[in-house]
C-alpha cells in the first residue's frame, strides 16, 4: 500500500507488534512513521477506525505473503509441505516477528470484539483454501481438513517460538506432522469394505 497511509499503517502494526495495544496512539504510529504529527488522524477518525484499519492491513499483508508463497511453491508431497512451512515459521518468528505478535494480539482482541474477527476469519479461510488446493493436487485424502489441523499445529509452534526464549527447532515436529497427516489412509477407506461384500 503506497503514500502516507500505508505508511501509518506499516508503522501501526509494528508499535502493535513490539509495544502492545496500549501503545497504539495516533502520537506513537505517527512518530514511527516518521510523519508530521496529525498524520494517523488525518486517516483514521478514530482510534476504532485505527484499530480496525491495522486489522485489514494485517490481513493483507499476511494474503501477499501466500500469494508470493503460492507463486513459488512447488509442493508434490509431505516433504515438500514441510519444509515450505519450516521456511514460513523461521521467517515469521524472524525477520516478521513484528507483525507475528502483532497477529497474535489482534486475534485475542477479536476475540472479544467481533467486529474484528471477520476480516482475520477471511484471511484464514483463504489460506486454507489455497493449501487444500496444494494438497488435493498431491493426491492427498481430505486435503481441506487435513492442512486445517496442520495449520492450527503450525500456529501453535509459531506462538511458542515468538513467546518462548529457548524454544526447540521446529524441524522435526513440522515434519513429524506434516508426514503423519499427509500419508495417513483416508479414514474413509480405512474400514475395509462393507459388510456383504466381498
Amino acid at each position: 500500500m503506497a503514500g502516507r497511509r500505508g505508511q501509518v499503517l506499516d508503522a501501526a502494526v509494528q508499535v502493535l507488534g513490539t509495544d502492545g495495544l496500549g501503545r497504539v496512539t495516533y502520537q506513537q504510529v505517527d512518530a514511527r512513521a516518521g510523519v508530521p504529527a496529525g498524520t494517523a488522524s488525518n486517516h483514521f477518525r478514530n482510534r476504532e477506525a485505527l484499530l480496525t484499519g491495522i486489522v485489514q492491513h494485517v490481513a493483507d499483508l499476511d494474503r501477499a505473503a501466500w500469494d508470493a508463497f503460492a507463486a513459488g511453491a512447488r509442493i508434490t508431497g509431505s516433504t515438500e509441505l514441510a519444509e515450505a512451512l519450516l521456511s514460513y515459521l523461521r521467517h515469521a518468528a524472524g525477520p516478521d516477528r513484528a507483525r507475528t505478535l502483532a497477529r497474535y494480539r489482534l486475534f485475542l482482541e477479536a476475540a472479544l470484539r467481533p467486529d474484528l474477527r471477520a476480516t482475520l476469519v477471511d484471511t484464514r479461510a483463504e489460506i486454507v483454501r489455497w493449501a487444500g488446493e496444494q494438497l488435493a493436487r498431491s493426491g492427498t485424502p481430505q486435503p481441506d481438513e487435513r492442512i486445517r489441523t496442520l495449520l492450527d499445529c503450525v500456529d501453535g509452534l509459531l506462538l511458542h517460538l515468538v513467546t518462548v526464549p529457548d524454544a526447540p527447532d521446529p524441524g522435526p515436529a513440522v515434519r513429524d506432522l506434516t508426514a503423519g497427516l499427509l500419508n495417513a489412509a483416508d479414514p474413509a477407506n480405512a474400514a475395509g469394505p462393507e459388510p456383504g461384500s466381498s
